[in-house]
């Protein structure tokens, strides 16, 4: 009777992990876009609350524009390992690299670094009593996670953020995108 119960209670607790094949699966379906999603188009995206409401998927719209925050250890970003680029799953804007991604037991998936300086804007946040720095997608203003100065060399910084507003692509598909449009 004890190993049975264990047995119901280790398959309860394996169905609450996210099943995800690899993670080059996790990205948003390009219906699930809005019509300015791209990789390497620069220009800001300017569109109103209604019009990114009809075109992402509940999830996104709560965190992106409600500034909502996923659980955390729910993303499978979280714990990739995967060579590549993440990009806002808003408006496909350029973020980080996965080699500035470290582990930091937060919960979220974390980096120390940015693509480039204008990939991320920063505004104060004392939301919930707390004085922290959030970090927007520097293109659509989409909400992504916040920064904090407990993080790793060089940058001393941890950008923590909602695996639910990241896009990836593995590097050699990175290279292929890039080299077709160049």
């Amino acid at each position: 009777m004890r190993y049975t119960l264990l047995f119901i209670l280790s398959l309860g607790l394996t169905a609450c992990k996210p099943q995800v094949k690899n993670n080059t699966d996790i990205t948003m379906s390009d219906s699930n876009k809005i019509p300015q999603y791209s990789h390497t188009d620069t220009g800001k995206v300017d569109l109103t609350n209604d019009q990114y409401r009809k075109a992402l998927p509940a999830d996104v719209y709560h965190i992106a524009r409600e500034k909502g925050t996923e659980r955390p250890f729910t993303s499978p970003f979280e714990t990739s390992h995967e060579v590549g680029t993440y990009y806002c799953a808003v408006c496909g804007n350029p973020l980080f690299k996965s080699d500035t991604k470290f582990e930091s037991g937060c919960g979220w998936p974390s980096f120390y670094e940015p693509i480039s300086k204008t990939s991320i804007i920063y505004a104060p946040d004392s939301s919930y009593g707390m004085d922290r720095t959030e970090v927007m997608c520097g293109r659509c203003h989409s909400h992504l996670g916040h920064v904090f100065d407990d993080g790793p060399p060089p940058t001393h910084l941890r950008f923590c953020i909602n695996g639910v507003v990241l896009d990836f692509e593995k590097a050699q598909q990175a290279k292929e995108d890039y080299d077709k449009t160049h």
